[in-house]
C-alpha cells in the first residue's frame, strides 16, 4: 500500500525576537538571555543594529544561512510589554504568528539546556504572557534557554534579574553558539528537525 501520510509543512521562522530588558543594568543578567542569544545571531550573520521607533525595539535586517530575508528584533519596551513591539513589527510585515520565534529564559530549565517547541503556553513567563496577549495566540514557535530555578536562599526576581556565577558563565558562552546552530538549522531545514537535533542535548 501507498503511504498516504501527509507531511507536515516545514516551519520556518521569518523573525527572530529575544526577550530582555533594555539599559545597561541589565546587560548579562538571566533574563536578558533572549537578548545574547539574537545578538550572537546578529555576530555570526553580520548583521548590524539600529533602533526603529516604530516597533519601540532594536531591529536587524540581513540575511539567513539560506539568503533568505532573516529580521531579528529585540524590544525596548521592557519585559513585561514585550507583545507590543512583537505585534507592531509583524503587522508592518505582514507575517503570521507562526512565523516567529522568540528566544526567552526559562527558570524550570537548568543551565546548560535549551527547548523549542512550535506553541505552548507563558509558563509564568511575563514577556511571553504579554507576547500571546498581543498576538491572540499561543501558536507561534519559542527557543527557551535555562537559567536555572533560584535557590532556597534568594528570590526569584533577585535571581532572574541577577548574573551567571562564573562557572555558570562558562557554560552559558557554549549555549549561546549551541542556540545560534539551533536557530540556523530552523532556518535551513524547519523547527521541527531544530528541535529532534537540540532538545535532548545539554552542556
Amino acid at each position: 500500500m501507498a503511504d498516504t501520510t501527509i507531511p507536515s509543512p516545514l516551519v520556518i521562522p521569518q523573525l527572530i525576537v529575544g526577550l530582555g530588558n533594555p539599559g545597561s543594568k541589565y546587560d548579562k543578567t538571566r533574563h536578558n538571555i533572549g537578548f545574547e542569544v539574537v545578538d550572537a545571531l546578529a555576530r555570526r550573520s553580520q548583521i548590524s543594529w539600529s533602533e526603529n521607533r516604530k516597533f519601540q525595539a532594536f531591529l536587524g535586517e540581513g540575511f539567513s544561512p539560506t539568503r533568505d530575508k532573516l529580521r531579528l528584533l529585540k524590544p525596548l519596551t521592557y519585559m513585561n510589554a514585550s507583545g507590543q513591539a512583537i505585534r507592531a513589527a509583524i503587522d508592518w510585515y505582514k507575517l503570521p504568528p507562526e512565523s516567529v520565534l522568540i528566544v526567552y529564559d526559562d527558570l524550570d530549565l537548568p543551565v546548560g539546556r535549551l527547548r523549542m517547541r512550535l506553541s505552548g503556553s507563558a509558563g509564568g513567563h511575563n514577556g511571553m504572557k504579554s507576547a500571546i496577549a498581543h498576538l491572540g495566540t499561543d501558536n507561534f514557535p519559542r527557543l527557551r534557554i535555562g537559567i536555572a530555578k533560584s535557590t532556597p536562599d534568594r528570590d526569584t526576581i533577585s535571581h532572574v534579574l541577577g548574573k551567571f556565577s562564573p562557572e555558570e558563565t562558562k557554560v552559558i558562552s557554549e549555549v549561546l553558539q549551541f542556540a545560534v546552530d539551533a536557530v540556523e538549522i530552523a532556518l535551513k531545514q524547519g523547527l521541527e528537525k531544530a528541535m529532534n537535533l537540540y532538545n535532548s542535548r545539554s552542556i
